[in-house]
């Protein structure tokens, strides 16, 4: 059965929604991508825009990975979608991938849900 946190992140991905949370310590505004499990563990990959960070936030935001039971008070809101330049290589963040929004909710000819 997935977390509460797993299902606020898969659903604000078939919405293309922003999630708002709190990771390490640190409040973050997140555009989550593709969510799954690595290792068994519940795993997201989020384009980072804005909030802090114990590292450096590059101006415009980063790619991060985020083990999911480390996050708190998650909340899915409505805002422009950030995304950032393509990976040159695969990602690692996530072994299992459940959904991911460039295959399963933005495929050429498909609307949003």
């Amino acid at each position: 059965m997935p977390s509460a946190t797993y299902r606020t992140f898969r659903d604000a991905i078939l919405r293309e929604q922003q999630v708002t949370c709190t990771y390490n310590g640190h409040a973050r505004e997140l555009c989550p991508h593709i969510i799954g499990h690595k290792d068994g563990a519940e795993m997201v990959l989020a384009f980072q825009f804005g909030g802090g960070t114990g590292s450096h936030l590059p101006p415009g935001g980063e790619w991060r990975c985020f083990k999911l039971r480390e996050i708190h008070d998650a909340k899915a809101r409505d805002g422009v979608w950030h995304t950032g330049p393509s990976h040159q290589n695969d990602q690692s963040c996530v072994d299992v991938i459940d959904l991911d929004v460039n295959i399963h909710v933005r495929r050429p000819g498909r609307g949003r849900p």
